[in-house]
């Protein structure tokens, strides 16, 4: 949610006295024709030339907003309010203390946002006339409810500030409040009313019923509570139309630093990594702008910067990200395990991953980390905490009824039941997740995926299709510059790995592939065609070859010695 801007009008208001130069009337134009910098451009100067009458620093602050040049706003927004004081306008007056107060509640200065806050409720207290200005005083409210995380106050607060922008006919305080009073509606719960508000909300936005500056707060508010339900099907669409309404609008900053980070994750997600990675440096070099930046929501564009370059290979950029996320704050998990497993250091990312989940404690935030868990932990050879892990995830992704965590939540299932031994159950949930990841347009999972149908369908000795599976998943990941996944998937899955290096035989080779990728004797008994007592053999003899005492040993063995690589999963 944004600073949100006045009704707005070139004309002066009666009475009212205005030097009108040259400038003045140019960036009013300007304005008129959402040129946002050539407004801001000549209002600056006009007001250079002499101080703006109060409508027309209203228009220069909303310019300051769209252009992107926030750290102007507080100082526009008070000489707006003081000059509408001394024409003895409280009303107006109280409307920009209420737009200020929020300006500076969503910059993190709480004690100075509740003070202007008060200030617009005396001037309103002091003036008896009902009037659509208590209802813009209510939305700073009810923001600050929501900072306090008292989600019940916030949208009974958003509700009655809607209520009144309904009976004064104030479109953009009604989506505004709406699009609040929604997202409330989702942290206490109720997410399907509050995904129908906002909805409801968007049409108001998408027909052009509201001022630009509400109109780009929504968008990229409404993004965000779809990225948090994850529902990433709504994320896209509006995604794509946040994209249009931009373009539309040549002069328009950069929309916004933190909206910038919500388009680089939707990218990353479709594919588009190239474009997700100028996105994401875009939104960091924004977000970390003088005088003030902002450095929490830096953490977010420092960590999808992470994740780009660990999905492509570029492990020493990742690390270096991941730091840079942290130092703003910025969890780094489960990017950062998920990197400890792709460099084969499985105990760092399991004692990593771990540590966040043990801290994660709403249902959401553990949603997001559930499936590298369950990774890491089948990479650890902790199949009944990766089952106890899937399962939460199962039961998580139930009760939020969202594609995406269906598609994780089969994907994990299907992963357990392969390390588990039964192959049969694992194709069958892999089968689903692969459906609802090509359904969501994701490429990345949807490959990782076949690959895990390509060991399953090895187990049940269908190698044709293990192969044909394996082949697939290569070409989706060479598409993506998905370097590491490239890497693991390059032998073909009935291929057996070289033991000449080694001294091993090609069966313990392959078992110590099988051992390092994660599976138990049983699964690897299942995957080979094997008894559970041939298994137990082949592992006790390549441990006696290898001086090795036990299968961490062997994992690591593997790793160094390019015996197996990084699992593809």
């Amino acid at each position: 949610m944004q600073t949100p801007t006045p009704r707005r009008s070139a004309e002066p208001r009666p009475g009212e006295r205005r030097l009108d130069t040259g400038a003045l009337r140019r960036g009013r134009r300007a304005f008129e024709r959402r040129a946002w910098r050539d407004a801001f451009d000549l209002l600056s100067a006009a007001d250079r030339e002499a101080p703006l009458e109060p409508a027309d620093l209203e228009l220069l602050a909303a310019s300051a907003h769209l252009t992107g040049r926030d750290d102007e706003l507080p100082d526009l927004w008070s000489r707006a309010h003081h000059a509408w004081l001394r024409r003895s306008e409280p009303r107006r007056a109280a409307r920009c203390a209420s737009w200020l107060a929020l300006t500076l509640l969503l910059g993190g200065e709480m004690a100075r946002g509740g003070g202007w806050i008060a200030r617009a409720q005396r001037l309103l207290d002091e003036s008896p006339e009902d009037c659509v200005e208590h209802g813009h005083l209510l939305v700073p409210i009810a923001l600050r409810a929501v900072i306090a995380g008292d989600f019940e106050t916030a949208r009974h607060t958003f509700a009655s500030a809607a209520a009144i922008g309904d009976r004064f006919g104030d479109a953009s305080l009604v989506a505004l409040a709406r699009q609040g009073q929604g997202r409330a509606l989702i942290w206490v719960g109720e997410i399907a009313r509050g995904v129908a508000l906002l909805d409801e909300v968007m049409v108001a936005v998408t027909a052009g019923e509201t001022d630009p500056v509400v109109a780009g707060a929504v968008y990229c508010s409404v993004i965000a509570a779809c990225l948090e339900i994850f529902d990433l099907r709504r994320a896209r669409e509006w995604t794509a139309a946040l994209t249009e309404w931009c373009a539309t609008q040549e002069q328009l900053g950069p929309y916004r630093g933190q909206c910038l980070v919500h388009r680089a994750e939707m990218m990353r997600f479709h594919g588009a990594w190239s474009d997700a990675l100028t996105e994401a440096e875009r939104a960091r070099d924004w977000l970390l702008r003088p005088p003030a930046p902002a450095q929490r929501a830096a953490g977010a564009a420092h960590y999808q910067l992470a994740e780009l370059h660990r999905l492509r290979g570029d492990f020493d950029r990742a690390e270096a990200a991941y730091r840079d996320a942290s130092a703003c704050g910025h969890e780094p998990q489960p990017g950062l395990a998920q990197l400890r497993l792709a460099q084969g250091r499985v105990d760092a990312a399991r004692t990593a991953i771990c540590r966040a989940l043990g801290e994660a404690r709403d249902r959401r935030s553990r949603a997001r980390l559930l499936p590298a868990v369950v990774d890491v932990l089948l990479a650890a050879h902790d199949v009944d905490a990766a089952r106890a892990a899937a399962d939460e995830l199962s039961r998580v992704a139930e009760e939020l009824d969202a594609p995406f965590l269906r598609a994780a939540s089969a994907r994990a299932a299907g992963a357990v039941r392969l390390a588990e031994g039964d192959a049969g159950a694992a194709l069958a949930e892999l089968r689903r997740a692969f459906t609802e990841w090509s359904a969501l347009d994701a490429p990345y999972d949807a490959a990782r995926t076949r690959v895990l149908l390509a060991r399953a369908c090895r187990a049940l000795g269908d190698h044709d299709g293990a192969a044909l599976e394996m082949d697939a998943a290569r070409v989706l990941f060479r598409e993506l510059g998905a370097t590491p996944d490239i890497a693991a998937a390059a032998e073909r899955p009935n291929t057996t790995t070289p033991a000449a290096a080694s001294g091993l035989t090609a069966r313990e080779a392959e078992v110590l592939s099988l051992v390092a990728g994660g599976m138990t004797n049983k699964a690897i008994a299942a995957a080979l065609g094997i008894s559970e007592k041939t298994v137990a053999r082949h592992v006790s003899n390549l441990f006696t070859k290898l001086g090795l005492s036990n299968r961490a040993a062997a994992t690591a063995y593997a790793y160094r010695h390019g015996l197996v690589r990084p699992p593809a999963t």
